[in-house]
């Protein structure tokens, strides 16, 4: 019997090889690479990949703004690694930390010809690992190479599947906010991170449903930091699901706007820095937001959940959920936990994010 890995489980393979310092080959119509992500790479593997070619470095354009390289390609920007390089200037390429200490890290070589299909894969693929999105990229001629390595191609990547959900179990919970509670666990197809639905009470479904989506948020949901108003915001939604007998909480495992919990902590270090929240996100190679809600529309559909009366202040929650067929039939804004040492950081999200008031 011949068993081989499903895309997505060559998919998610490759996340864990790329998070254990393993490199992992790439097919594209145009050739093929071994990838590996800067942050995972060691020195004995970067001169293991130097034997094989010229790496080339991938970093996204945000990451490219910063350090003064081109973005030639629109989204991301390819440069040749120089002779010299160790892994010193190739974790400084990656990892803003030291930029104010060490801003010049050019001349750079960049490189324009043939497509960039594998290296925007490779950037995908770091981004799935929550590393820092810098990959390294060697052409190979020939994939067969390298039989023990997970090997996939530029399809496998662009095929996410995180919105096929399969609910894996559901409970009665007794909560503060409901003695009739309920937590359903929903499983993507592509084998990734599970999401979470809390039921209060028992919402009627022939009418819009209070709902929130809410993003993991660690540092604000467990260890009540005073850096957002994540925590607050998830007790305040509760308690007025309890106040009205019912509602749905979604708890999306997207830590850090999508980035993950290392990298939102990365994050924090540059603020201390003096930037703010949506910069120091560009500095690290992110978008301002890397979150995909469609998923929260997802587990809706498979709730039965048609209409909402969302608790958000968020517009782009609202767009997806009317894209993704979720009728919002009301925006309810929902403000807590507001203090002096987040109310930058608040600020930030109505300037530069377009929250609501």
């Amino acid at each position: 019997m011949s068993i081989s890995p499903t895309q997505a489980q060559r998919r998610q393979r490759a996340t864990g090889d790329l998070r254990a310092g393993l490199p992992v080959v790439l097919i594209a119509k145009a050739g093929a690479a071994l990838i590996a992500a800067v942050e995972t790479t060691t020195p004995a593997l970067l001169a293991g990949l130097r034997e094989l070619g010229v790496p080339q470095l991938a970093i996204t354009a945000r990451r490219a703004e910063t350090l003064k390289a081109r973005a030639y390609d629109g989204d991301l920007a390819r440069l040749a690694l120089p002779p010299d390089a160790e892994m010193d200037w190739l974790a400084a390429m990656a990892d803003p930390t030291d930029d104010l200490a060490v801003p010049m890290k050019g001349p750079f070589l960049h490189l324009r010809d043939g497509p960039a299909d594998l290296h925007r894969a490779a950037i995908v693929l770091a981004k799935n690992a929550y590393l820092l999105p810098a990959a390294l990229v060697v052409p190979v001629p020939d994939a067969s190479a390298f039989p023990y390595l997970t090997v996939l191609s530029v399809d496998d990547v662009a095929g996410a599947d995180t919105l096929t959900l399969q609910e894996v179990v559901a409970a009665r919970l007794p909560m503060a906010a409901a003695n009739a509670g309920r937590v359903h666990i929903f499983r993507p197809g592509d084998g990734g991170e599970e999401h979470y639905a809390i039921e209060i009470g028992r919402p009627d479904l022939t009418r819009p449903v209070l709902v929130r989506l809410h993003s993991a948020c660690f540092t604000g949901d467990v260890l009540g930091s005073l850096k957002c108003d994540c925590g607050p915001q998830l007790r305040s939604a509760m308690a007025r699901m309890s106040r009205e007998g019912a509602g749905v909480l979604l708890y999306l495992n997207q830590e850090g706007r999508g980035i993950g919990l290392a990298n939102k902590l990365r994050a924090y270090a540059l603020q201390d820095q003096g930037f703010d929240t949506v910069e120091a996100n560009h500095r690290l190679g992110f978008e301002d937001d890397e979150r995909d809600f469609r998923i929260g529309a997802s587990i809706l559909g498979r709730m039965g959940i048609k209409a909402v009366r969302l608790l958000t202040n968020n517009p782009r929650k609202l767009a997806m959920m009317e894209a993704q067929g979720i009728r919002v039939a009301e925006r309810v804004a929902l403000h807590a936990g507001e203090t002096d040492q987040n109310a930058a950081y608040l600020a930030v999200k109505v300037a530069k994010s377009g929250h609501l008031p």
